[in-house]
Parts: C-alpha cells; sequence; structure tokens
C-alpha cells in the first residue's frame, strides 16, 4: 500500500453511485497490499484495530473482488491485496421467499442460493460441517451456525441425504 493511501481515500474512490461498482472491469495500474484482515468472524481489521463504522465496511464490501492469487479492494485508481480468514462475508439471516432460500449478509448484501449461487458445505476441524453460499464472483458467505440450524430444520430427506431445495436446485447438507 502506498504510504499515502488511507480508508477515506479509498471509501472516496470507491463510492458506487448505483448498485455494485463494476469491479470485473478495473486493472488499475497501481497495486500492492493494505493491511486490512477480514476474521473468521466477519469483523473488518485495519492496521490490527476493528474497522467500528459499519458503512465503511459495507462500503468496502462492495469493492471486493476474488482473483486467482487472492481477494483484493479495487478501485479505478489502486488494487490491494488483503487478508481473508476464511470467506469475505457471513450469512447470518435466512428466509424462505417461495421456492427460494434468501439469505442476508452481514454487509447487507441479499442472495437467492440456487444453480448461479449454489450452498456447498465443507467438513471443517473435528468433523463440524462449515457451509457456505456463493454471493457474487467467486466470493462467498461462511452460514452462521444459527443460519445453518434454521437450514437444518426446513431440509428434507432425499435418496438417503437431508438436503434443501432453492430456485430448481437441489443442496445436500448432511445425513439424516
Amino acid at each position: 500500500m502506498s504510504s499515502k493511501t488511507t480508508l477515506d481515500d479509498l471509501a472516496e474512490a470507491a463510492q458506487p453511485k448505483r448498485g455494485l461498482p463494476p469491479v470485473h472491469l478495473w486493472n488499475p495500474a497501481r497495486s500492492g497490499e493494505i493491511d486490512i484482515v477480514i476474521r473468521r468472524d466477519g469483523t473488518w481489521v485495519h492496521e490490527g484495530g476493528v474497522i467500528g463504522r459499519e458503512a465503511l465496511v459495507r462500503l468496502f464490501s462492495t469493492i471486493l473482488r476474488k482473483d486467482a492469487d487472492g481477494i483484493y479492494l479495487v478501485t479505478p485508481v489502486e488494487k490491494l491485496k488483503i487478508t481473508v480468514e476464511d470467506a469475505p462475508f457471513t450469512a447470518v439471516r435466512v428466509d424462505r421467499a417461495g421456492e427460494a432460500l434468501r439469505f442476508t449478509t452481514n454487509v447487507g448484501d441479499v442472495v437467492e442460493a440456487g444453480p448461479e449461487n449454489p450452498i456447498r458445505i465443507v467438513e471443517g476441524e473435528g468433523g463440524e460441517p462449515r457451509p457456505y453460499v456463493h454471493v457474487r464472483a467467486g466470493l462467498e458467505a461462511l452460514i452462521a451456525r444459527p443460519v445453518f440450524y434454521e437450514l437444518v430444520e426446513m431440509a428434507e430427506e432425499r435418496d438417503g441425504a437431508l438436503g434443501v431445495g432453492s430456485n430448481g436446485a437441489w443442496f445436500p447438507i448432511g445425513r439424516p
């Protein structure tokens, strides 16, 4: 990171006018790293201190981009690599909306699970399930434990597995 770049500089450059900015189109000449960590619990930390301004975290979440070599904050003028301990987002709520499962993340994104936004389960330490839902462009949300328990309550048995359906897709989430 340039010694002159501050969080406020990034925030100003990232200000979206409407919707999500087109970070996939931006290939700025300036690149580097910035001491920002997204912890496993979804907390954003800059230079060891928690970023307490929720609006700033939400803004930065809109300029995240996953490249082959990591996750970056990208603006039209600068691309800065950050550290993500697990997933950049946390799914903190799930609602059934007709045939869809609608997830809300800790930064306010709303995404419906389906073929374009699959739910996947990986085995964590000690065999604990670690559930994720795709949010956008390769970025996922870790599904919070209480939300996962809600999914389990919604689950049906099919072909020897427990799973949930959403937007025409079936996602196994465990064994009966």
